[in-house]
């Protein structure tokens, strides 16, 4: 894709709200050409940890998903856990109209196979539960590619799609790096109903002047060596902090987190392609680095730039917003948008 339409899809959404979302009758995460925005949504707030079973308040996941289900309409949660158990209740109980592509948290190590299948239970139970919110179970995150700290073997990934697809009546899927699904000897792709990949510019010390052609290309790469099947984007985002040597400190501003946005959604919306930002809120139980930055709001819920036209209720004034959000001993961001 060259970078003439990208600047052309940049001039498209140039007079539209940087969150136009398109009005859709059903979730379909199936169906070749079906676009919607998605986020990623984990609620972990300072002195929370999934880990430590220290989980959000349901008045605080409220919160938190008033502000989403204002612009986006489906939301991706990572483990079959309280926290998902408390999201899913708290979308039925308000009506919310929010669906959710909901996560099995999987690790390879051999001490963790009590725990997997603990998940795998908890995500069949809660599907089942919700049938009507719970748009797809996605098995696994990042437990494929050859980079990953939590991996598994592609028989033993196998075994667990298979219980969970003879257990629900949702989609199946995994979400996991551009690395594994663009490899067509991938043994996954034949098992799954669609493909979720994760693409990520940042991570690959690209800056924002080739983010977008780095992520269609990617896209299309692994569309090729997948014939056949849906992808979907499961993660693309821009963190407005830096501090790892795969990223560039430059490159993490909010200026740019707004043009990437824009640049994104413009050409998923263009192109039919259903895209989850990566993601709604930075999660401090991650640390003070690149990690925890990923919000288009930062952990206090006050909005960086990429949201602030939308909710200047919530800024107490604009400088405290994007020193919160930009991350420790990082540079204030111009306020002028690329």
């Amino acid at each position: 894709m060259k970078r003439t339409l990208a600047t052309a899809l940049v001039l498209t959404v140039a007079t539209l709200s940087p969150l136009h979302a398109a009005a859709w009758d059903e979730v379909n995460l199936t169906a070749p050409g079906w676009h919607g925005n998605g986020i990623a949504y984990s609620g972990y707030r300072a002195g929370q940890h999934p880990d430590r079973g220290l989980y959000p308040t349901q008045s605080q996941i409220l919160e938190d998903l008033k502000l989403v289900a204002k612009f986006w309409k489906v939301i991706r949660l990572y483990s079959a856990d309280q926290h998902a158990a408390d999201v899913l209740a708290v979308i039925a109980r308000e009506k919310l109209g929010l669906k959710v592509m909901l996560g099995v948290w999987l690790d390879g190590k051999p001490e963790k196979l009590n725990a997997n299948s603990l998940q795998i239970v908890r995500a069949i139970r809660l599907a089942n539960e919700y049938p009507d919110l719970v748009a797809a179970v996605n098995v696994g995150n990042e437990i494929l590619v050859s980079w990953s700290d939590h991996r598994l073997t592609e028989d033993q990934a196998e075994r667990y799609v298979a219980t969970v697809k003879a257990g629900v009546r949702c989609p199946v899927t995994i979400a996991d790096d551009t690395l594994y699904w663009r490899d067509p000897a991938g043994k996954l792709a034949k098992d799954i109903d669609f493909i979720t990949m994760h693409t990520y510019p940042m991570w690959n010390r690209e800056d924002i002047d080739t983010a977008l052609t780095s992520t269609i290309h990617n896209y299309e790469v692994v569309r090729a060596a997948q014939p056949g099947k849906t992808v979907v984007i499961g993660e693309a985002g821009w963190a407005t902090f830096a501090d790892s040597p795969k990223t560039l400190p430059s490159a993490a501003t909010q200026a740019k987190q707004l043009r990437y946005y824009q640049e994104l959604t413009a050409w998923a919306k263009a192109s039919g392609v259903t895209v989850f930002i990566f993601e709604a809120f930075d999660e401090p139980w991650k640390g003070n680095g690149t990690e925890g930055h990923w919000g288009v709001f930062d952990g206090s819920r006050r909005p960086k730039q990429v949201m602030e036209s939308l909710h200047p209720e919530l800024a107490n004034s604009q400088n405290t917003v994007l020193n919160a959000a930009q991350g420790p001993q990082a540079a204030p961001v111009s306020t002028k948008k690329d």
